[in-house]
């Protein structure tokens, strides 16, 4: 079953008084359940774009997007906020963590969104801390812990929901060689744990390598 159907979806926007940029163009593409999907391309060539499209937080100029069958161009407001806690996770190039609370209340903080109870929130977010290995650091704040164990914070965030998708958006790139592959070993356990469907965009040809497939993103066209 295919998670993620992208169809002839095209973006703009204008710069100024200029012409209107054309960001990505008839992008067709789908990715199904459970798989493990790396998007490449260079800086500016729209990756963190087509992903923000997918993810709800921008919109497209035209062509559609359907997770899990659901087409997002047609839900707005707040059942468009509702279905992206539900549906779509996020691991960001930064971590993203609110200073305030701990790393598991961080990872508990998807579901208190969508109105759980606390000791049913608790209890996944456990779970899953310790799923990334962070059971002993569960009651530490962001500013005590590395970079590495942010992302892995962030990682267990984006299960908590038990998405449909998860979107990364250079979930390596603020880490040095050995803790990146460390990171991306851990996602694609993950993923495989949990069968959790992944689009991961990255400029690391060599842990894109490493997932199902790669697609690359090259003058507003998917080369595969």
């Amino acid at each position: 079953m295919d998670i993620l159907e992208v169809k002839s979806l095209t973006k703009q926007y204008r710069s100024g008084s200029s012409a209107m940029i054309e960001v990505f163009h008839n992008l067709t593409f789908t990715i199904a359940r459970g798989e493990v999907v790396t998007l490449t391309g260079t800086s500016g060539s729209g990756k963190s774009t087509l992903l923000n499209v997918i993810g709800t937080l921008d919109q497209s100029n035209g062509g559609s997007v359907l997770i899990a069958g659901q087409d997002i161009s047609k839900i707005n407001g707040a059942a468009l906020a509702a279905f992206r806690n539900k549906h779509i996770g996020f691991i960001f190039q930064f971590h993203h963590l609110l200073p305030e609370f701990t790393a598991l209340e961080n990872v508990m903080m998807p579901a208190l969104i969508a109105g759980r109870s606390h000791s049913e929130a608790t209890k996944r977010g456990e779970t899953l801390i310790e799923a990334v290995g962070l059971s002993n650091r569960a009651n530490h704040r962001p500013s005590e812990l590395s970079g590495g164990e942010a992302q892995r914070v962030a990682i267990a965030r984006a299960f908590m929901m038990e998405p449909t998708l998860v979107l990364a958006d250079e979930p390596t790139g603020n880490l040095d060689p050995e803790n990146a592959d460390k990171l991306f070993a851990l996602i694609l356990s993950l993923a495989e744990q949990y069968h959790q469907t992944f689009l991961i965009a990255t400029h690391n040809l060599e842990l894109a390598a490493k997932a199902n497939r790669t697609m690359h993103l090259d003058k507003g066209a998917i080369v595969v």
